[in-house]
């Protein structure tokens, strides 16, 4: 084995080591070589090699999602580092634990014209929750290591650690000789303040229209006994996002199908007494738009992270895991006699039965894709969604409770999906299934530069020639220049792409062709596949826009 011989890039490599980063992803580079020959020579520690930076730090953002442990992504100096950014901000909004080391030139180097240099100290200040600018050899780099790698493990978000080399950066020692401390930053005690709990329990128990709201949770984060007991309380109505990965026959999924079309005077019949939300963030704007117009009396959240004003009116958040808090609530909980749930039940009933009518009556598009897909998706299979279309759309279906579902919803941006998804079926046992628009397909093509991609991979691209979404969005699409600007039209198929890159390459353009396909899509093969939906660009959105209408009718 070969290791090397700086002693800065040494306690770099232990320190990760030891606090149980055991995938590192690597972009190629000269100045992070030490980092490179280091981890790579590793027996304990996995590395992969990703040339695209940006794609490197979703892919490495997908495996920690996965893993639910911190995950290392190096580069070499310069530009390279700003190339993270979008991945940084994802698992900042998102509470992933992605540990960036960059390498860079020391001091005295920067500011004097050499290549590939730029400020990189505290460069991603805005959305980062700590960072190490370790300094050639002083005593306090390890304290700083400590510190970043515990903030990301006890914290769950991204850190920066900014190591700088001199040359020679190649040399190397069979063994590491440099010594480490270990120290470790004990996880915050979960403490129920009682004056806080008390007011809440006094406000929860006389409220007769209970409202739970649940965004964005990773599987089986809730314990199925809580979540019995919120789905049989007739005071309680459970909001739930595809993303929620929580499931109860009396919950209500597919938010915007409930909510589009009620009236004043139905909103004002389901505005909440008391709102309590558990999880990330929300997708449905139109549950945003309800609850900021008809607040609740008091907003609770419930959670280790962050807690975020949606709705202007947060009250409290009691900092402590969910199944804590909940093992508290029901312990001395009282029956609250209420038609809350059994109404709002009886409007779900109906929604089903319009929304089935509505899609016995479309020709193909974007949102009869869908409707099939959703019927295709093998069970116990992990499902990743781009942003924009896919998301909204994959939330007017209700989801198969064994399929985990995942998006990046921290930024919402189209340009890290794929390669997210495809470092999540790195380090997954189960088949992951991508389902993607075109451009956002497109845009992270270079994630498909990536040799690690498993056999059992599957991407799904629905292509309607443009950004589909925009034609949904409120706006003039007789813009001018609409087309160019803002839909961005386009005539590509990812067949190229697929026949470059190793993947197995089918498309379809109608309903028996799609659901042919699908038969035999998701089985096993000898390398990943992908297939490609083309959809009417022009119909998509009068379809879309009129199924909200068709709910409204009588």
């Amino acid at each position: 084995m070969k290791y090397p011989k700086i002693p800065l890039a040494q306690q770099v490599i232990q320190l990760c080591n030891a606090k149980g980063i055991h995938h590192v992803v690597i972009s190629p580079g000269s100045r992070n070589a030490p980092l490179t020959i280091g981890f790579s020579s590793h027996p304990t520690i996995k590395t992969y090699s990703v040339v695209d930076e940006r794609c490197a730090a979703f892919f490495a953002l997908g495996i920690a999602q996965q893993l639910q442990k911190p995950v290392a992504v190096v580069c070499t100096s310069g530009s390279a580092v700003l190339n993270y950014y979008p991945a940084v901000a994802e698992a900042f909004y998102s509470n992933i634990p992605l540990v960036v080391i960059s390498a860079d030139r020391p001091k005295h180097l920067i500011g004097i014209g050499d290549g590939q240099t730029i400020n990189q100290e505290n460069l991603f200040e805005n959305h980062i929750l700590f960072t190490a600018n370790l300094v050639e050899e002083s005593s306090i780099n390890q304290d700083l290591l400590n510190k970043a790698i515990n903030t990301a493990i006890i914290d769950n978000g991204p850190v920066h650690i900014n190591v700088p080399f001199a040359e020679p950066l190649y040399e190397t020692e069979n063994e590491l000789t440099e010594a480490i401390e270990v120290t470790s930053r004990e996880s915050s005690v979960e403490i129920l303040q009682e004056d806080d709990y008390t007011l809440f329990k006094k406000t929860w128990q006389s409220s007769k229209k209970r409202m739970v709201l649940i965004g964005v949770k990773g599987p089986n984060k809730i314990e199925q006994q809580f979540l019995e007991y919120l789905g049989y309380d007739d005071a309680t109505v459970v909001f739930t996002e595809s993303t929620s990965n929580v499931h109860h026959p009396n919950f209500f999924p597919s938010i915007d199908k409930i909510i589009a079309p009620l009236s004043d005077e139905e909103f004002s019949d389901l505005q909440p007494d008391v709102l309590l939300t558990l999880g990330g963030l929300i997708v449905s704007k139109k549950i945003k738009s309800f609850l900021r117009v008809h607040q609740p009396n008091a907003h609770y959240h419930v959670g280790t992270d962050a807690a975020i004003d949606t709705f202007f009116c947060l009250k409290y958040q009691f900092k402590l895991s969910e199944n804590t808090f909940f093992t508290r609530l029901f312990k001395d909980d009282v029956n609250t006699i209420s038609d809350y749930q059994t109404k709002w039940l009886s409007v779900k009933s109906k929604r089903a039965e319009k929304h089935k009518a509505y899609l016995n009556s479309i020709p193909f598009s974007d949102f009869k894709a869908f409707e099939i897909l959703q019927k295709h998706i093998p069970k116990h299979s992990i499902l990743h969604l781009s942003n924009s279309s896919t998301i909204r759309y994959v939330q007017l279906f209700d989801s198969n409770p064994t399929v985990y579902q995942f998006c990046n919803r921290g930024t919402s941006g189209i340009d890290g999906s794929t390669s997210t998804a495809i470092g999540h079926a790195v380090a997954s046992e189960k088949q992951n299934i991508l389902i993607t628009g075109d451009l956002s397909f497109f845009y992270d093509s270079n994630a498909l530069w990536n040799t690690y991609i498993p056999e059992n991979f599957r991407v799904i691209v629905v292509n309607n020639s443009g950004g589909g979404i925009f034609r949904i969005l409120p706006g003039n699409k007789n813009t001018e220049n609409f087309e160019t600007y803002f839909e961005t039209k386009h005539s590509l198929t990812a067949e190229h792409l697929c026949n470059m890159y190793g993947f197995d390459y089918k498309s379809v353009s109608d309903e028996i062709n799609l659901n042919s396909e699908l038969n035999q899509f998701f089985s096993e093969s000898e390398q990943p596949k992908l297939l490609e939906i083309f959809t009417p660009r022009e119909l998509n959105d009068t379809i879309l826009l009129d199924y909200f209408k068709y709910l409204t009718e009588k």
